[in-house]
C-alpha cells in the first residue's frame, strides 16, 4: 500500500519553489489516493493535471495498483492549514463554534494559537464594530464565505 507520508513529502518536494501547497492527503483502502491543494493565488485544473502526471510518473501502476484525485480544497471548504488562514485575510468567513453557534465576520489576522475577525452589528442606527479572537480549539471550522454580490 502506498504511504500517505511519503506521498506528501514527494508531492511537496514538487511543489517547493511555487505557491502551491498541500491541504491534505488520504489513502484510503485500496490505494484510492485523494489530494487537496491550495495555493496563494489559487489553483487551476492544469496544476491538477501536472501533479498527477508527476505523481503517475513516480508510482508505477503495474508495481501497485492506486486510483488518483488531485483537486483544490475548493471553495466552502473548512480552513485545514494556518497557509490558509493568511491567504483570506481581509476576506468574508463563517465561524462554526463546537457548541454549533455561528458567527461571521472578515478575517483580520491568524498566528498559530488563534484568528481575529471583525464583526459588524447593526442596531438601529447604529453600528458596532468588534474585533473578536477566537482560538483554534474553539472552534469546529471557519470557511470563506461566498458571495454574488
Amino acid at each position: 500500500m502506498i504511504k500517505a507520508d511519503e506521498l506528501k513529502n514527494a508531492v511537496e518536494e514538487y511543489l517547493q519553489g511555487t505557491d502551491k501547497f498541500v491541504v491534505d492527503i488520504k489513502v484510503k483502502a485500496g490505494n484510492n489516493i485523494t489530494i487537496l491543494l491550495d495555493g496563494d493565488t489559487g489553483i487551476g485544473i492544469e496544476d491538477c493535471i501536472s501533479l498527477t502526471r508527476h505523481i503517475e510518473s513516480q508510482y508505477n501502476r503495474e508495481d501497485e495498483d492506486y486510483s488518483l484525485v488531485v483537486s483544490s480544497a475548493g471553495i466552502g471548504q473548512p480552513f485545514k492549514l494556518l497557509r490558509q488562514y493568511t491567504k483570506n485575510i481581509g476576506k468574508e468567513v463563517e465561524v462554526e463554534y463546537l457548541d454549533k453557534t455561528m458567527l461571521k465576520g472578515v478575517l483580520l489576522a491568524a498566528d498559530d494559537a488563534k484568528f481575529v475577525i471583525k464583526t459588524v452589528t447593526k442596531i438601529k442606527k447604529e453600528v458596532l464594530e468588534n474585533d473578536i479572537e477566537i482560538p483554534y480549539a474553539a472552534i469546529k471550522s471557519v470557511k470563506e464565505v461566498i458571495s454574488f454580490k
